[in-house]
């Protein structure tokens, strides 16, 4: 077992076992929860724990952000959920020492093989998730939910861009997401890069370019997270 566990995106193959439908959950996080956030975060649980037997009981925390429901009835802060590091992935690379290298472009101090491809729960480089070796078919799921900006801190007050605080999976709305790879034209940002065209679930992999549905994978995606553990 790789006792450091505590960094990764959700698959596609995850968010579909999860939310038992072939278009994942869209931007209705909830997952049984009473918020999008805990929902969020048993959705990271569940997920580490499938991927790893025993590292559910870590505690695991999404890296999103909320307009209500921190201090003060203010927004809540993706990068004040997540512990201060360091993490690794699953196969015990490392992603970030701390926090100030976290809240970087790409990882400061990322393993050279992740950096620019951050891992699923099965620490493969998500690009190539399904597609091992691929160079130009690989998958186009770049997109991943954050609804935060290159701060680590909420994007917008608009609650279109959290998908209403994570809890509406209708097609309104904008949410804002990172790129688990870079994308030179819309945005090589981890955490803060490009809004997909809505909140309705859907999955999208073939590379077309552009948002071209009301959904949380229109742009290449299927509305996944990114998932750490507040110790490693």
């Amino acid at each position: 077992m790789e006792e450091r566990f505590s960094f990764f995106v959700t698959s596609v193959g995850a968010m579909r076992t999860l939310s038992k439908s072939d278009q994942g959950f869209g931007g209705d996080l909830r997952f049984g929860k009473s918020t999008g956030l805990e929902g969020a975060d048993e959705i990271c649980r569940q997920t580490a724990e499938l991927a790893l037997p025993g590292a559910g009981a870590k505690p695991w925390r999404a890296f999103l952000s909320a307009t209500a429901g921190g201090p003060n009835g203010g927004p809540i802060h993706a990068k004040d959920r997540v512990g201060e590091g360091p993490w690794y992935d699953r196969l015990g690379r490392l992603v970030a020492a701390n926090k100030v290298d976290l809240l970087q472009e790409r990882p400061r101090g990322a393993d050279p093989v992740i950096i620019d491809d951050l891992p699923n729960e099965n620490g493969i480089p998500n690009h190539r998730d399904g597609a091992e070796g691929c160079t130009d078919d690989c998958p186009d799921n770049h997109q991943i939910l954050t609804g935060t900006n290159a701060q680590g801190m909420l994007k917008s007050t608009d609650t279109g861009s959290t998908c209403n605080d994570w809890t509406n999976k209708k097609e309104e709305g904008m949410p804002w997401c990172g790129h688990s790879w870079p994308r030179e034209v819309s945005g090589v940002n981890w955490m803060s890069s490009a809004a997909d065209g809505g909140c309705a679930p859907c999955v999208s992999l073939i590379e077309m370019g552009g948002v071209r549905a009301p959904c949380v994978g229109s742009a290449g995606g299927y509305g996944g997270i990114y998932c750490f553990a507040l110790r490693p």
